[in-house]
């Protein structure tokens, strides 16, 4: 039986920054962002409010700059090279991550059999948010369970890579976990645990463990 492995996208394959700390610098709005950032991390707005607000501070955005950002992210190194093997290896990779869609479905240009992440406004943003279309941490084992119908696997064959408290909820339902560069959220509830980045090491632990 293959497995299905289930990458988490900020601050787990981007280095210590997120999608929307790397939109927000190119649109010059670096301490907009990091307030609102903090205020989200603090649980004091949902997903939901967090990208409404979001939608305002980005009434500039285009797909250049989201294509920008995208490019000049830190991005762990390796990532192209460990979906590869994944695939080669007849297993299944995807991204479940909150940020806005239109930025984690470029990864499957890298290789990702599946990207979701959540639906927000059509760029330049004219529509309001729609609630429905956001997602929340528990949507990601949800997402997950989906994926592994279509892949005709069962959660017991997921492996999830993640580094905080967006990622607890999965890594409580499948039964291996790698704590990449984490928080105390999901430190305790990994696998293994890696530091670092290079995401050939990180998914090393779980090729040398079977």
């Amino acid at each position: 039986m293959g497995k299905l492995h289930l990458f988490d996208m900020d601050g787990t394959l981007l280095y210590g920054s997120a999608a929307s700390i790397e939109i927000s610098r190119h649109l010059g709005l670096d301490r907009e962002i990091a307030e609102l950032e903090r205020a989200f991390i603090a649980r004091e707005v949902t997903p939901v409010r967090f990208a409404e607000l979001a939608c305002e501070l980005w009434s500039e955005l285009t797909e250049e700059v989201v294509a920008a950002a995208f490019d000049g992210a830190p991005w762990l190194d390796g990532i192209q090279e460990v979906w590869a093997d994944i695939r080669a290896r007849g297993e299944r990779c995807a991204v479940i991550s909150l940020s806005p869609g239109f930025f984690v479905e470029r990864l499957t240009v890298w290789g990702a059999d599946a990207a979701h992440g959540s639906r927000w406004p059509a760029l330049p943003f004219r529509d309001p948010v729609e609630p429905d279309g956001i997602l929340s941490p528990s949507a990601k084992v949800r997402i997950a369970d989906e994926l592994c119908a279509g892949f005709g696997l069962e959660r017991a064959d997921c492996v999830a890579y993640g580094d905080s408290l967006s990622d607890t909820a999965l890594f409580a339902a499948v039964p291996a976990s790698v704590a990449v560069n984490a928080d105390h959220h999901v430190s305790g509830l990994a696998s293994y645990a890696y530091e670092g980045r290079d995401l050939r090491e990180a998914y090393a632990l779980v090729r040398a463990a079977g």
